[in-house]
């Protein structure tokens, strides 16, 4: 089966040549065309026993190889871990309309931002009205800004504790079904994005090329908004998590997911990509696409984030300043476990991985093994 690596060693140069590729997209296709490949050297292990020599190539780590996640995502949930509360989980998702999608998608880092603000800042002010739930509460977000077709389609993932902590440093659990009405949140979370989009305008910290050049002007800016402001804007919340033990395990499935991996391509031939996804607006179906290289490598593109851009993010209670004092009250309040944080070595993290002792020689099964860097790795 082809593997994006396959797709962009074959279609990426001619892509470049024929579109304008920014820095940060092009430093992307790199790594991902080098990865355990050669060009980045690597290593080999040689058994002490038996002699038997295993050449390992170097891996990228870059955050949108969709090879390079797995270990990342095992050092997230074991890190996660320990902050878990003893409490029902709630996963909500805020999407953006797709009118809005070209003036983000020129204005990536400070749209996304904007994104996180809004949704925080709707949860926190929400939850804090005596009306649903009275109290602080928190969540961590994530930001996903794709579809299954690869389209662009920014949205964040909250995974929202079931309670919070009130005025009086008083546990307030929620309802068993989410504390807030989505349709409240929706209208709420409009007018928090609308309102920091605006004055992101009025700041000068928005570009408009091409197509929306005219957009620059205030009185096209506001007209082109107008419309936005009447419409439903997409907030559901999936079913609540029976235990906490599940909540990070699911996370993991979305904090280092990239657009598509590669167990989703079937085929790579003609200049044409296939791949396989699932219809959300036909039953949950899965479906069969078939685009040019050209088209699916402008949509892979089209995910690529900002450089140093925080995708995974935590709020309130959960939020990194609070972790020390108001979490470690949260936790006595409702009876989780204070666990002694162990962090996992690599070799430790493996071995959970792949069920089995690692770094055991293939042939004799030894563990008396040599291991030695090189800067190319001969074939």
């Amino acid at each position: 089966m082809p593997e994006i690596q396959d797709i962009l060693i074959q279609y990426a140069d001619d892509y470049c040549q024929n579109h304008s590729v920014s820095y940060t997209q092009r430093k992307v296709l790199g790594a991902l065309m080098k990865c355990r490949t050669s060009s980045l050297g690597g290593h080999v292990t040689e058994c002490d026993e038996c002699g038997h020599k295993q050449i390992s190539y170097n891996s990228c780590k870059n955050r949108h190889c969709p090879k390079c996640q797995t270990l990342s995502k095992e050092k997230w949930i074991d890190h996660q871990k320990f902050n878990l509360l003893n409490v029902g989980y709630f996963h909500v998702v805020m999407t953006v309309p797709h009118t809005l999608h070209p003036v983000i998608l020129q204005n990536q880092r400070v749209c996304y931002n904007i994104l996180f603000k809004a949704v925080a800042e709707t949860l926190a002010e929400l939850s804090a009205d005596k009306k649903y739930l009275g109290a602080q509460t928190g969540f961590t977000g994530i930001l996903h800004t794709w579809g299954q077709n690869l389209m662009y389609h920014p949205h964040i993932h909250c995974i929202v504790p079931g309670g919070g902590l009130n005025k009086l440093l008083q546990w307030i659990p929620s309802k068993k079904k989410f504390f807030l009405p989505v349709k409240v949140v929706s209208r709420k979370f409009r007018g928090k994005f609308l309102s920091l989009l605006k004055q992101a305008f009025y700041d000068g910290a928005l570009t408009f090329r091409g197509q929306i050049k005219h957009l620059e002007f205030l009185q096209e800016f506001e007209g082109f908004l107008t419309p936005i402001y009447k419409q439903e804007w997409v907030v559901y919340c999936k079913p609540p998590f029976k235990t906490a033990a599940t909540v990070v395990e699911y996370l993991g499935r979305y904090t280092h997911r990239v657009a598509i991996s590669n167990n989703r391509i079937l085929d790579c031939k003609d200049g044409n990509v296939t791949f396989k996804w699932r219809d959300y607006k036909d039953k949950n179906e899965w479906k069969v696409m078939t685009i040019t290289a050209e088209e699916f490598i402008r949509r892979f593109l089209l995910h690529v984030l900002p450089r140093g851009f925080m995708k995974i993010r935590h709020y309130g209670i959960l939020g990194n300043r609070n972790k020390t004092k108001k979490l470690k009250l949260c936790k006595t309040l409702i009876n989780t476990p204070i666990i002694e944080r162990i962090v996992l070595s690599v070799t430790e993290l493996i071995e959970k991985l792949i069920g089995k002792k690692a770094f055991l020689c293939p042939c004799c099964n030894s563990n008396k093994l040599s291991r030695y860097a090189i800067d190319y790795c001969p074939i």
